[in-house]
């Protein structure tokens, strides 16, 4: 009878002995080499060298695992084969920092281990521990209550930590919790039973636990979906779908749709590894040949035509942030689900969870590892399904637009309602006509800089020559816009970010009637810079850096706005006490100490009549 395999994330707070754990798991129950079993003998001899936990998954794995000051960085994919069942473990950095290690195991997680020291109890890292894995849809938790030696195996200590946790735990959803007291430095209860020094616990070990614990798989009961990965001919000219079958069964005959369009489709033909198959199911790579000559292209996902499936661009969604750079309302990122690449902007922050009490708290901002219920804004309508329905489809991760890091991981919780009540409505009169009307190039010319650095100045100078060569224009100045459309809006990094992106939208409006617009505004982050670039077309947006150092900026100080920030009257003033990202690839750099105001104005000029 074929074995069946269990995906688990190990997890845990620092030195609770997740690694002792699974080192133990590893060398009693698993296929460990005699070197190595001599290797963990030894080391069982010199106990309480390393505070009383022994690294045996360490020893086991001889430092395969990156690490740095003792700490692992990445995630470290342990295999366990035993007679009954087959593991695939992913051990977790404990730190706070590496958060985004443990949802990486997470993610495809059936089961979770969560460590904790019964000397310490319920930790902060517990309760996000087990958010994640209730936010990545894992519904089967093992508590393993460790080091119960330290407390004389007390019982009343191990029910008071179970019932604490199986609380908290099914405020999250998770039903099924179980609880096992051990000393994984003793081996107690992980793969033999500890009945003489914990005989008022009768149930299972560890192992006993993991062999038999019932899981119904990712996938499972689910209709055919299959993101389109790459699109492949063969010899004979064919075309077919390449990609990994996320739910469901596919054979011959099936009909499909193609989504998001909704293409009906017929499988004519499948492939796995080469062969042909009469069958695919959830977790194969496959390749589709269809009976109809449809377009289809990566990113599109064949769906059953039984079930079709939504398409939207704008969705509420649980987000786990990553980057030490907070996630603020406005800001652009690329968003990828399953094989789809499409732009994204955070709309709104609905809440903060608070890990431990579970309760919303309000947020402007999400900070490294905070868990939060965001609003997301698409470029394009994608196909999905909510997380809870089917994982594979309902789940993203979220890439910074100039770093190329991945920032934060969500899960669909529903599509917005209003994103299928608004369509774009078809007008006779184009951009092009307009331009064509006022006889020049629409273009967004978007001046950047300190605060005084002398970019109103330049692009007043700018306007000016433009009209009186015939050119039809609009100057969008930071402070003048203030004064009406973004009164609202103060300096916080969160409003300096809504602030750039209400101009940015204003500017492509105008540009759309024709204009050569001049954004003089300080932007002083990259990533807004970039996204307002994003809204037009190339070649169409000229990034001009007014280049003036600060000192100089600061020696002018013309609206006596340096000297209120360094007395603390003005917070959040750039070049003090808020940074200022220097454009990296501006099309046109101005150095205010090498020329006067008037001779780069010409330069523009120069630029945009070429």
């Amino acid at each position: 009878m074929a074995r069946d395999f269990l995906r688990i994330v190990a997890c845990g707070s620092v030195d609770d002995g997740k690694s002792t754990l699974i080192g133990r798991l590893l060398a009693e129950a698993g296929r460990v080499p005699d070197d190595e079993r001599a290797a963990l003998a030894k080391a069982s001899a010199t106990h309480g060298t390393r505070g009383g936990d022994i690294d045996y998954a360490l020893l086991l794995d001889g430092l395969e695992a990156e690490r740095e000051q003792g700490i692992t960085i990445d995630v470290a994919w342990r295999h366990l084969d035993t007679p009954r069942r087959r593991f695939l473990i992913a051990d977790c950095p404990g730190h706070v920092q590496y958060t985004r290690n443990m949802a990486t195991g997470a993610s495809v997680a059936d089961l979770a281990i969560v460590l904790v020291d019964a000397t310490r109890g319920l930790l902060p890292q517990t309760f996000r521990h087990t958010a994640i894995a209730s936010m990545f849809g894992v519904r089967h938790v093992l508590l393993a209550v460790n080091k119960m030696d330290r407390v004389g195996h007390d019982r009343a200590v191990f029910e008071a930590i179970a019932d604490a946790y199986r609380a908290h735990a099914g405020k999250l959803g998770i039903a099924d919790v179980a609880v096992i007291p051990l000393a994984a430095a003793t081996g107690a209860n992980v793969t033999t039973p500890a009945r003489d020094a914990m005989p008022w616990y009768p149930g299972p070990t560890v192992l006993e636990h993991l062999e038999s614990v019932v899981v119904t798989p990712r996938g499972a009961g689910l209709p055919a979906r299959l993101p389109v990965q790459l699109v492949l001919r063969d010899g004979d000219g064919g075309r077919w779908l390449a990609g990994t079958l996320a739910s469901g069964t596919l054979r011959p005959g099936d009909a499909m749709r193609i989504e998001p369009d909704g293409v009906a489709a017929t499988v004519a033909a499948l492939r796995r590894s080469g062969e042909s198959a009469a069958e695919a199911h959830a977790g194969e790579a496959v390749s589709v040949r269809l009976a109809e000559d449809v377009d289809a292209a990566r990113g599109d996902v064949l769906a059953a035509a039984s079930a079709p499936l939504a398409a939207t661009d704008q969705f509420v969604a649980d987000l786990l942030w990553f980057d030490e750079a907070a996630l603020l309302p406005g800001r652009r990122y690329q968003l990828q689900a399953g094989t789809r690449v499409v732009g994204a902007r955070v709309g709104e922050i609905k809440h903060l969870l608070d890990p431990e009490t579970l309760q919303p708290l309000a947020a402007k901002r999400l900070e490294a590892n905070d868990i939060g219920e965001v609003a997301l804004a698409l470029d394009a309508p994608i196909p999905y399904a909510p997380h809870a329905e089917e994982p594979a489809l309902g789940s993203f991760i979220l890439v910074d637009m100039l770093t190329r890091a991945t920032v934060g991981a969500g899960m669909v919780r529903h599509g917005l309602r209003r994103a299928d009540n608004l369509h774009w409505q078809a007008l006779d009169v184009t951009p092009a006509v307009r331009a064509g009307l006022k006889g020049q190039r629409p273009r967004c010319v978007w001046f950047t800089g300190l605060s005084g650095a002398g970019k109103s100045t330049i692009a007043n100078l700018v306007e000016r020559g433009l009209v009186a060569r015939g050119c039809h224009t609009y100057l969008l100045d930071g402070d003048n816009v203030r004064h009406g459309l973004n009164r609202d809006l103060g300096f916080t990094e969160e409003d300096r970010v809504e602030n750039v992106r209400r101009v940015a939208h204003v500017a492509r409006l105008m540009t759309d009637a024709g204009l050569i617009v001049l954004v003089s505004f300080i932007s002083p982050f990259r990533a807004e810079r970039a996204a307002a670039r994003a809204l037009f077309d190339d070649g169409d947006f000229i990034e001009v850096f007014v280049d003036t150092p600060l000192a100089e900026a600061e020696r002018r100080d013309v609206k006596g706005l340096y000297a209120k920030a360094r007395r603390g009257d003005l917070p959040n003033f750039t070049g003090i006490d808020s940074p200022y990202e220097v454009p990296e690839a501006a099309e046109l750099v101005l150095d205010t100490m090498a020329e006067g105001a008037d001779a780069l104005a010409g330069r523009v000029i120069d630029l945009l009549l070429a």
